[in-house]
């Protein structure tokens, strides 16, 4: 419960924040000061993310701890506020195999499943799709046949470095000239 308090919290105070000129660095400032002063560790390398159409993590990056660089958000742009708070090491490691992938660009292929797969995969436009959702047939042979051809990129399967817990909270916003338009729940 503290955990998930702590992500919260984070999110709360990096909405406060956010406005036209603000630095992301300031941002990471407040995330990371947020977690600690509720006895947990940012994780280090997950992050908010810009969003524009097709593309789920565009720039740019909305860290969980002070950077010595970072961007200015600027009035229009949309971004994912993502604090992560672990009772770990502050950091995840890939784990296992990918169930999330997205496709880069069809490639030809020969094996009639991977073909259907990815005429299936065109209605995504290159936004993450989760294996559950397609098709059963011959699933694994097409899947890793359009990842050898360099077609779909995977996203593995993540785990705390130490085993701890990680608690999220997320938020989408509008950046505005003088606060943000929260857009999410």
């Amino acid at each position: 419960e503290g955990l998930v308090r702590a992500s919260e919290a984070a999110l709360n105070e990096a909405i406060k924040l956010i406005r036209d000129g603000i630095s992301t660095v300031e941002i990471g400032e407040v995330i990371e000061n947020t977690i600690r002063e509720q006895g947990y560790k940012p994780v280090v390398n997950l992050s908010g993310h810009g969003l524009v159409r097709y593309n789920s993590h565009a720039p740019p990056t909305i860290p969980n701890v002070k950077y010595e660089h970072g961007v200015i958000l600027k009035e229009n742009e949309v971004v994912a506020i993502e604090p992560f708070a672990t009772d770990g090491a502050g950091k995840v490691v890939e784990s296992g195999n990918a169930e999330i992938h997205s496709l880069i660009k069809a490639k030809p292929v020969r094996l009639i499943e991977a073909k259907k797969l990815l005429e299936e995969l065109k209605k995504y436009q290159g936004l993450p799709f989760a294996r559950r959702w397609l098709p059963r047939e011959r699933l694994d042979l097409a899947l890793r046949t359009l990842k050898n051809t360099g077609a779909l990129r995977e996203y593995p399967v993540l785990r705390e470095e130490e085993k701890g817990l990680v608690s999220q909270a997320e938020h989408t916003v509008i950046v505005k000239k003088d606060g943000c338009e929260v857009t999410t729940g």
